[in-house]
């Protein structure tokens, strides 16, 4: 039986769905010599899914810098504190890489943000909200594609917490693996539908009321 998609999926119906578990392991990345080793394990491997947090602003005029890149293979995932070790050549290293293939999502706006930090030549990614849209799917939220394609619920409970506590909380840690991670399951999802064509798209209207999606500049994770 083939894969039933569609191009929007209803927001309404994400609440009756069973929440995503992350069975891998978390590394969390506080000094440079650790990074350097982080990321030659990572530059290994043949596929990486990427993204960033940054602590919220509730003030006008308050703004707080990229605090966290989190990097995963289908296996584990690196928590890099970039709000203890910085633009680290390390870290350099491995957003200039053009050899392994590296996903995200709205990654131009990470970039933004990861650029504040330091200097580099950004390297190759491919980013899903394009490669979605090639099977179908309208919708750029992380939450709404999982969910088309896997059927589970990504949590979205820790989004607004402080990403530059000294030691982050396990249920922090776990949200931000599940992002990146994520990524790396919808890639590998999409190229195998692509190849197999073994999925049929249904088109359903569009939800009668004017919400924002969960995945826009301002609320990616």
């Amino acid at each position: 039986m083939k894969k039933l998609l569609v191009n929007k999926y209803e927001k309404t119906a994400l609440a009756s769905l069973k929440r995503v578990v992350f069975n891998g392991r978390i590394e969390v990345i506080y000094t440079v010599t650790q990074a350097e080793r982080a990321v030659d394990f990572l530059l290994s491997q043949p596929l990486l899914g990427f993204d960033t947090e940054t602590r919220p602003a509730f003030s006008k005029g308050q703004h707080y810098k990229c605090s966290l890149l989190q990097v995963s293979t289908p296996n584990i995932c690196f928590l890099f504190r970039l709000n203890s070790i910085g633009m680290c050549p390390a870290i350099v290293r491995l957003l200039s890489d053009r050899q392994v293939t590296k996903v995200g999502l709205a990654w131009n706006n990470d970039l933004l943000g990861l650029h504040q930090l330091g200097d580099f030549e950004t390297g190759s990614f491919v980013d899903l909200q394009g490669l979605v849209k090639e099977i179908g799917i309208e919708d750029q939220s992380l939450v709404k594609i999982y969910a088309n394609l896997f059927g589970e619920r990504i949590s979205k409970a820790e989004r607004l917490s402080n990403w530059e506590r000294d030691i982050l909380k396990d249920s922090q840690k776990l949200y931000a693996a599940i992002d990146a991670w994520a990524c790396v399951k919808i890639y590998e999802e999409v190229m195998r539908l692509k190849e197999t064509g073994d999925y049929e798209l249904r088109i359903v209207e569009p939800e009668v009321n004017n919400e924002h999606d969960e995945k826009d500049i301002s609320e990616k994770r």
